[in-house]
């Protein structure tokens, strides 16, 4: 019996994380001289900058630019959330810093 509530157990865990959204938004936060700006990556786009921080700032500074989305803090029925704002470009500059960004709100993803 206890082997059954195991393999039960086991495979209601495999289920829900089959079941999990495959597209769940990383945030950082990029850093100027002059302003900051939250932007979001999904995991696939993640994976194509490298899975990291540095993967990004790599990313911008060999590209010269990216077209990312813009991540602002909203309320919907009274719950606050992390959301897609707006597509933006972000230039490369010298004294600009990519860096993880961790917040308490629920995340939203973008198209």
């Amino acid at each position: 019996m206890t082997k059954r509530l195991i393999s039960a157990a086991a495979l209601s865990a495999a289920l829900l994380a089959a079941a999990a959204p495959a597209s769940a938004e990383t945030l950082f936060k990029i850093v100027t001289v002059k302003d900051d700006i939250t932007i979001g990556l999904n995991d696939a786009e993640l994976k194509d900058f490298g899975g990291d921080a540095g993967g990004i700032a790599k990313a911008l500074a060999a590209k010269g630019s990216l077209t990312l989305w813009q991540y602002a803090v909203a309320q919907k029925d009274g719950e606050r959330m992390v959301s897609p704002r707006a597509k933006i470009g972000v230039l490369a500059h010298d004294s600009l810093r990519v860096e993880p960004y961790k917040q308490p709100f629920k995340v939203m993803p973008h198209d």
